[in-house]
């Protein structure tokens, strides 16, 4: 049975957050929880199993000893027209943006035909610095030939 000894000038507050605290620990509130409704046998062993893995995992990273929580890296940022990009790089897509932009227009006009077009919007879809296509973007129909 627990007890709790009011000190002198202790809230009743402080009392019982001492009490609760004493109750948790021994096990006196899983225990109400555990019989309030009945639990099926299949249930309660699987309950069961669950405990005893986890206790064995527990155990295992106890084994191990410390261990230093290291952050994940961080994604690259995602702009609008892709990746975060250099000075350099963003200067070249700028280049290439001028030159799908040129190209629409003479199109427009009937000057270009749709075979530059697709070639240059397989540039503009390909990083510069890698010739690798960026996430998301298709390679061009004729890009095989």
């Amino acid at each position: 049975m627990i007890r709790i000894q009011l000190r002198p000038n202790e809230p009743l507050e402080s009392a019982l957050r001492r009490f609760k605290r004493q109750c948790n620990y021994a096990g006196i509130f899983r225990l109400a929880k555990k019989y309030n409704f009945f639990e099926k046998k299949s249930d309660r062993e699987r309950r069961e199993r669950r405990e005893r893995i986890r206790t064995m995992q527990r155990a295992q990273r106890r084994a191990m000893g410390p261990t230093k929580v290291r952050r994940a890296a961080k994604k690259p940022k995602v702009k609008r027209g892709g990746f975060d990009t250099s000075e350099a790089e963003s200067a070249t897509a700028a280049a290439l943006e001028q030159k799908g932009k040129e190209l629409l227009k003479s199109m427009e006009a009937g000057q270009a035909t749709p075979a530059s077009a697709a070639d240059v919007a397989a540039a503009i879809r390909t990083r510069p610095e890698s010739g690798v296509p960026s996430p998301g973007s298709e390679a061009p129909a004729n890009a095989a030939e």
